[in-house]
């Protein structure tokens, strides 16, 4: 699979759009419901494909431990990072989301 599959990214991208704000799901649940058990790399690469103006909420996705799985030194880290906590997700030391508090 690549992202320039874009029946496959459109799946993927109406469910993250489902997301409610204040709740995340992890990428391997976003595979699940999109019918792509097992491919939560996928969900990623289709967030990467997201166009800039998307208003898909790609912040809502974190990975299987909730923490974000983007590079601290990229600056995206923390643009997530405060979208998420402006919507009411809070991090815990280590830097994870409670999946079972906030999980959607």
């Amino acid at each position: 699979m690549t992202n320039y599959e874009p029946d496959i990214n459109h799946r993927i991208w109406q469910v993250v759009a489902l997301i409610p704000k204040g709740r995340v799901s992890t990428y391997g649940h976003v595979a699940e419901k999109a019918g792509l058990a097992g491919a939560a790399r996928r969900v990623g690469s289709a967030l990467r494909a997201l166009p800039a103006d998307s208003k898909i909420p790609w912040h809502r996705v974190l990975n299987s431990k909730g923490s974000i799985a983007l590079p601290t030194a990229s600056g995206s880290h923390q643009i997530q990072r405060d979208q998420l906590e402006a919507e009411g997700v809070l991090f815990n030391t280590k830097g994870r989301v409670d999946l079972e508090h906030f999980g959607w």
